[in-house]
């Protein structure tokens, strides 16, 4: 799946591409779309961050980051991307995040948008003393959020799919 998203992104002029790392025998993992300006420079679009540890529930994700651009589906294709290296590598089959609270309209649309995607608020994440770990992993609080990765997956597809009408 991740190779035939990279073709359909060379296909409209996009660099689909994936760095990925073990560190201490996790995943740790940044998908990135570019577009060539050329031969030598390429202009970043888009990316996602995150790590991966050995288990159903193992896929964290911690920034997603898209550049207002003419490109659509940018972000499709970056979610689409992500869940398919998780499902080709990994064992994980659900993804977790934190939709931050910086801004409180921020706020709600991030989680408008991450609902979108497929993802569920799990409970949110405050000053409490057990919710400190949490914090410090996203580095902040918010909304944890969890998503199986083949709905993320099939509704980014959906959605990289309809950027092409």
């Amino acid at each position: 799946m991740l190779e035939h998203l990279e073709a359909q992104a060379r296909d409209r002029g996009l660099l689909l591409r994936v760095q990925v790392g073990r560190p201490l025998g996790q995943w740790s993992l940044r998908m990135v779309v570019a577009r060539p300006i050329d031969a030598s420079r390429v202009q970043l679009l888009g990316e996602m961050k995150g790590w991966a540890y050995n288990a159903e529930k193992g896929l964290q994700l911690d920034t997603m980051r898209v550049i207002p651009s003419r490109s659509v589906g940018v972000g499709d294709l970056i979610w689409a991307a992500t869940m398919a290296w998780a499902l080709e590598n990994t064992p994980c089959r659900q993804a977790r995040l934190l939709a931050i609270r910086d801004d409180e309209r921020q706020h709600r649309r991030l989680k408008r948008y991450f609902e979108q995607r497929g993802f569920n608020t799990v409970r949110e994440v405050e000053a409490a003393l057990w919710d400190l770990p949490l914090r410090m992993i996203w580095g902040g609080a918010g909304a944890l959020m969890t998503g199986t990765v083949e709905t993320v997956l099939q509704r980014s597809i959906r959605g990289w799919d309809q950027s092409a009408a």
